[in-house]
């Protein structure tokens, strides 16, 4: 393509590398802590982006679009490993999908009228929280036994699914911490939150895709806010490692795959609030 015409061999074969190295580590996210490998995808892609001059209007939306699309292959494969192993609970996820579909299409509609600063901004700031509460939330610590009514479990759907949708990234790293702090174990709520991520993932990526069609300045092999080439070089690795993780999960005390949720998470968000600020 003309548009790598100005970059060198060594310099597109380091991003072919990045990309794959990429997927394998999303996968593998995907598996252990249930998030769909969005969290770390949106953050490499948006960095990979700057780095290859593509507009900044564009830059995130692209970032969370595709990030979207690769995770409904990894995140089916991460739910039927966890569901393999009995870590997947069918009563959690009915209560949950109507207002995690809810929460979606709202998150779809909404990205058409953000701009990348404000997707940035969601995804610094709610990953830091998220990661706060998991470092250093109390042993013991809950905010109920079991979901709340039929109200309370739709504001928690919707605010999920929502959220999920425009920080491109599956529902596990919003479902994994709220479903432990109503006391479902941890590794349920892992499985689970894969789950989510498959019912999160395909909308999204459909609202994105919409969204961004006839939009100018789009990098090259790209479909709305879908990147093709980011997606055809990270799937095939998150497949391959996705059941990677699902076996270290399970090899892991409930403590530790929190405190390795939480600096991911930490990592994660200050890398973009750098990108913000820089």
């Amino acid at each position: 393509m003309e548009f790598f015409d100005g970059y060198s061999a060594t310099w597109l074969a380091g991003l072919v590398i990045a990309l794959i190295t990429t997927g394998v580590v999303a996968g593998i996210l995907a598996g252990l802590l249930g998030v769909g490998g969005g969290i770390v995808i949106v953050p490499v892609l948006y960095h990979l982006f700057t780095l290859l001059g593509i507009d900044e209007s564009v830059r995130m939306h692209v970032a969370v679009g595709t990030s979207l699309a690769t995770i409904i292959p990894t995140s089916i494969m991460s739910a039927r490993a966890h569901r393999r192993r009995g870590s997947l609970n069918p009563e959690l996820l009915r209560k949950l999908i109507p207002p995690v579909v809810v929460g979606v299409l709202i998150g779809s509609v909404a990205s058409g009228y953000f701009s990348g600063q404000v997707l940035t901004s969601i995804f610094a700031t709610v990953a830091l929280l998220v990661a706060l509460n998991m470092a250093f939330k109390r042993d013991g610590f809950a905010l109920g036994e079991g979901l709340p009514g039929p109200l309370g479990t739709s504001m928690i759907g919707v605010t999920i699914g929502g959220l999920s949708t425009l920080m491109g990234i599956g529902g596990g790293t919003l479902s994994v911490p709220t479903l432990n702090a109503f006391r479902t174990p941890m590794h349920v709520a892992v499985g689970t939150g894969a789950a989510l991520g498959m019912i999160i993932s395909l909308p999204g990526a459909i609202g994105f895709l919409i969204n961004g069609m006839g939009v100018p300045n789009l990098p090259p092999a790209t479909v709305g806010y879908v990147n093709l080439l980011g997606m055809a070089l990270i799937v095939p690795a998150t497949m391959v490692t996705t059941s990677w993780g699902a076996r270290l999960a399970h090899a892991i005390d409930a403590r530790r795959l929190r405190q390795v949720f939480a600096a991911f998470l930490a990592l994660t968000s200050l890398r973009m609030f750098y990108g913000l600020l820089a």
